[in-house]
C-alpha cells in the first residue's frame, strides 16, 4: 500500500468511526473490549481512554511497562492537538516528504505521531478525546484500536 493509499484509508476510518454519544459507560465498554482482545491474544499492551483531558479508562496487560504509559500520553497528545489519529498525522508528514519529529516543531518528548491513538469523534461535535494502545508495532496498535471501534460501532 502506498503512502497515499494508507492516508486515504486512515481518513475513511475517521469518517466512519463516529459515536452518537460517549460517556463513562461507553469508555468502560470500549476499554473492556480492548482489554479482552489484548488478553485473548496475549498482547503486552497498555490502554488509555480519555475524554476532554480526563482519563476514563486505563489498563496495563502482562508485559506492558511504564514506557507504554509514556507512549500513550505522547500519541494521545498528537490526537488532542490535531483531532486526527496519531498514525494519520505521522503519515501526512511522510506523504508530504517530511518527518513529524523534525518538521512539526513540537517537542518529541510530549508528542509522538506513531500509530495507536485514535480520536473519539462525536457526531455533530468532533474530537472529544482519545482511545490509545501501546505495546505493539505502530500499525498493529492502530489496527487493534480500529478493529475494536469498528466492532463496537458496527462500522
Amino acid at each position: 500500500m502506498t503512502g497515499g493509499e494508507l492516508l486515504d484509508e486512515l481518513e475513511a476510518q475517521e469518517r466512519r468511526l463516529v459515536f452518537d454519544r460517549f460517556d463513562e459507560q461507553t469508555a468502560w465498554d470500549l476499554g473492556v473490549a480492548l482489554r479482552d482482545a489484548g488478553l485473548a491474544a496475549q498482547l503486552p499492551i497498555a490502554i488509555s481512554i480519555r475524554r476532554n483531558g480526563q482519563e476514563l479508562f486505563h489498563a496495563a496487560l502482562p508485559g506492558a511497562s511504564a514506557d507504554n504509559d509514556g507512549w500513550l500520553a505522547r500519541k494521545s497528545a498528537v490526537v488532542d492537538r490535531y483531532g486526527r489519529s496519531s498514525l494519520r498525522v505521522g503519515e501526512e508528514f511522510r506523504v508530504n516528504g517530511g518527518s513529524f519529529d523534525e518538521d512539526s516543531r513540537l517537542d518529541v518528548g510530549t508528542y509522538a505521531a506513531h500509530g495507536g491513538a485514535f480520536p473519539i469523534l462525536l457526531r455533530g461535535t468532533g474530537c472529544i478525546g482519545t482511545v490509545a494502545v501501546s505495546g505493539l508495532p505502530q500499525l498493529e496498535d492502530h489496527r487493534l484500536v480500529v478493529e475494536t471501534l469498528s466492532a463496537m460501532l458496527g462500522g
